[in-house]
């Protein structure tokens, strides 16, 4: 996963959505999903963004976010109906991209969010997008990109949050689409994820471990990484199966520093639990530097070590332990291998190890109460609600992939 810093954002980014600056931008999106080798992106009952527009509704987009550039493949869609979309997007994008990167995002309809604090720009921004505007609003509820198309992370409540508020006071219908992202390779993949395995033996000192299945190669690189972290921590490696050890490390690290900075019961979700930890440790950040104090060099350091802390356990958590040998796909066998490369060996993005095709599947709108009748559903029911339908399609676009007899429900865009 990519490290981004945390703290106190130095602005808020607003949109600026321009529709024939998004329209010029699409030769430069295509273009970076060439060089991803992105081949072609099919599209699976567009019609139901279609209906809810022309409708009137207040939509919001909620897909599942596994690979980078995911966002531009549904962007596809944006220009294949000539309507823009709005996307919420971390702030973090905003301030490691150079001043053009920035102006093209809040032209092309991207604002910025602060994910650890409560932030009320970003909310306002959100709740105008779906009560008073045509172009829908794309909110990824997985918050960060873990590498494992087949299986949803648990979604994050925040997204279910803002559509239940904005239906609360909208003078038209809400609804929540939720979408389904799922990638493929064209080709064996397996010289190019040799190669990047290869890099990973030798910075462990290893020969090369070619003679093993690609399955076997990945899984001994990644428990003797996590027997490192393992020993770093721990004191010494833990038995038991990789899943039963990454929880044990994850907790381990979370509960040492919950016992620092919490003082009630933790929340239930890790990546709820590693904001918290988050958000209270750039409050103590921001206390000193609004004091004008000088903070002590161990106490900083401290903070930093901690902070460091809540990037593992988000970097343990993408690994559910047992994603690989359920299903040792192409697909899987690469998306393994991606998170090594950037969490192992500090890559920005992962290799691009061959020709992929992209298909994404718009499911039914969920049509949110108005009024005070929005009260009757929790943003708890509405999260889950969501998690089981996209699931749902991503289990769907896998059954269904290389079926010829449905390829009439589907629409190409060729990048």
């Amino acid at each position: 996963m990519n490290n981004q810093p945390y703290g106190i954002p130095e602005k808020h980014w607003p949109a600026k959505l321009t529709y024939w600056w998004f329209r010029a931008a699409r030769p430069l999106r295509a273009k970076a999903l060439r060089q991803q080798q992105i081949q072609s992106i099919e599209f699976e009952q567009l019609e139901h963004l279609q209906e809810a527009l022309k409708s009137g509704l207040g939509v919001m987009i909620t897909p599942n976010h596994s690979f980078h550039w995911d966002s531009y493949c549904l962007l596809n869609a944006a220009d294949r109906l000539k309507v823009p979309f709005y996307v919420m997007t971390a702030w973090q994008v905003f301030s490691q991209s150079r001043w053009f990167e920035r102006e093209s995002m809040q032209r092309c309809g991207c604002f910025s969010v602060d994910r650890e604090n409560t932030d009320i720009q970003s909310m306002k921004t959100a709740l105008d997008i779906l009560q008073h505007r045509r172009e829908p609003l794309v909110v990824f509820p997985e918050g960060d990109i873990y590498h494992s198309n087949d299986r949803l992370t648990p979604l994050r409540e925040g997204a279910a949050a803002i559509a239940l508020m904005a239906a609360r006071k909208s003078e038209r219908p809400i609804a929540i689409l939720p979408v389904a992202i799922k990638r493929w390779y064209l080709e064996d993949p397996t010289p190019s994820m040799c190669r990047t395995a290869e890099k990973m033996e030798m910075r462990l000192g290893w020969k090369a471990q070619s003679h093993l299945p690609m399955t076997d190669r990945i899984l001994r690189i990644a428990e003797q990484v996590l027997s490192e972290k393992e020993t770093e921590i721990l004191g010494q490696r833990q038995q038991g199966t990789l899943q039963q050890r990454i929880a044990l490390l994850t907790e381990e690290v979370l509960k040492r520093a919950e016992a620092k900075y919490l003082s009630g019961p933790p929340k239930k979700l890790i990546p709820e639990r590693i904001k918290e930890i988050r958000r209270i440790l750039i409050a103590q950040i921001a206390e000193i530097a609004e004091k004008a104090d000088r903070t002590p060099f161990e106490k900083s350091k401290e903070w930093e070590s901690d902070m460091q802390s809540m990037f593992l356990a988000t970097q343990l958590y993408s690994y559910p332990g047992d994603y690989l040998t359920e299903n040792p796909t192409w697909e899987r066998q690469a998306e393994t291998l991606d998170k090594l490369e950037e969490d192992f060996l500090g890559a920005n993005y992962p290799s691009s190890h061959g020709r992929k095709t992209v298909r994404i599947r718009f499911g039914e709108p969920i049509v949110l109460p108005e009024g005070k009748q929005s009260k009757s559903l929790s943003t708890d029911q509405l999260t889950l609600d969501l998690q089981e339908r996209i699931q749902a399609m991503l289990d769907l676009l896998n059954r269904n992939h290389g079926d010829l007899s449905i390829r009439d429900s589907r629409s190409k865009a060729h990048v």
